[in-house]
């Protein structure tokens, strides 16, 4: 369960960061009112998986994984545009993920 726990609270971080990226700088409500509701679901899933993972695991695996997840939202939904060699570094992250929850 405590993985789990730390892959919601990374999805909860792509969600927070596009909602704050929609809010247009806190400016629409509803979208900023969502960054924050965002924002305590991360940090309350992060919390609970760091109950039982060490922090050494935890954290990078929550901000590899909103990382990664903000960068394919940033692609896909607002078309943000990524040098062919970036994703090189962005697949290199990924296997830096794995590797971290592989060998912990």
């Amino acid at each position: 369960m405590t993985w789990i726990y730390l892959v919601v609270a990374g999805i909860f971080e792509v969600f927070w960061a596009t909602m704050m990226k929609l809010s247009d700088g806190f400016s629409q409500l509803g979208y900023a009112a969502a960054t924050v509701v965002g924002m305590i679901l991360s940090f309350g899933f992060l919390a609970l998986a760091t109950k039982h993972l060490p922090l050494s695991i935890a954290y990078p695996i929550w901000t590899g994984i909103g990382a990664v997840g903000a960068i394919l939202v940033g692609v896909i939904c607002f078309k943000d545009q990524i040098a062919p060699v970036t994703w090189i570094f962005i697949v290199m992250l990924i296997v830096g993920i794995i590797g971290i929850k592989v060998t912990s």
